[in-house]
């Protein structure tokens, strides 16, 4: 009864959400464009999947993900787990003690990244709008990557206490110059993969590790340094996105190089 209670909780809560989108969409089209909506029975029929699938969706994450995220942040993170480990008890923890953490960050910002429902629909629509020359699965591992290496470079950021700022200032400063050297059909893209990793799965637990990692290092404050890695995951994929294109398309001149360089020596 308990859970029921939640799920029709989540579930007005949902459509709260998504009123003032439906409102939106059904204002413009019949106030605006003065048109009606075309297979309108089909339209309220997603309408009602989508509400129920979200707040399915949420109740789940509710009871399954979220806790086991926030204990494995804390068991990780724990200095006896870590001094477990370490050949003299009683020894100052340093940064290279916390391998299990930067793996397990890597971990779970590739797997959070793949399951992630909004770069799933932004890999599907570039991979239809640009004809199948940006595959589906190419672009969703390379933001994985991205955000694996950004949120792992996030907690070493956080047990060394190193100022947040000069990561990111260089980052910006990579992706910048990165850009120039893209392919222009990517650098778009690129940039919106950024914001895609911020949504409904890879926050919660991101934000759970760095809270948890931030609470047991000594010396780091949950405030100032528990915050942060979701600017790690957000950064990160428009580097490796451009990297991908730039990659797939020397891959491609030279594939073309090459077979031109077969035609020729056939010709003789």
């Amino acid at each position: 009864m308990e859970t029921l209670s939640q799920l029709f909780t989540i579930l007005l809560s949902t459509i709260k959400d998504v009123i003032p989108i439906v409102v939106i969409i059904f204002g413009f089209q019949l106030l605006v464009i003065r048109r009606p909506i075309p297979h309108l029975k089909k339209v309220l029929f997603g309408f009602a999947y989508v509400i129920v699938g979200l707040a399915l969706f949420l109740l789940g994450l509710e009871k399954a993900l979220f806790p086991v995220g926030r204990l494995m942040a804390q068991q990780l993170t724990d200095p006896e787990f870590i001094r477990g480990s370490m050949s003299a008890v009683g020894e100052v923890l340093h940064w290279s003690d916390y391998y299990w953490v930067y793996i397990f960050a890597f971990a779970i910002g590739a797997s959070t990244t793949i399951a992630e429902p909004s770069l799933i629909a932004v890999a599907i629509k570039a991979n239809e709008v640009s004809g199948g020359a940006i595959g589906v699965w190419g672009l969703r591992l390379a933001v994985a990557l991205g955000v694996a290496v950004g949120i792992s470079l996030g907690t070493f950021r956080i047990v060394t206490g190193y100022p947040i700022h000069w990561f990111i200032i260089t980052g910006y400063i990579f992706v910048v110059i990165q850009t120039f050297f893209a392919p222009k059909l990517i650098v778009p893209l690129a940039y919106d993969s950024g914001g895609v990793t911020t949504s409904t799965v890879t926050v919660p637990l991101v934000a759970a590790l760095g809270l948890g990692l931030a609470s047991t290092v000594p010396g780091r404050s949950a405030l100032i340094d528990g915050f942060g890695l979701i600017a790690f995951a957000s950064l990160f994929p428009m580097i490796t996105v451009m990297g991908y294109a730039q990659i797939t398309e020397m891959v491609a001149a030279r594939a073309k190089r090459k077979q031109q360089h077969e035609e020729m020596v056939n010709e003789e």
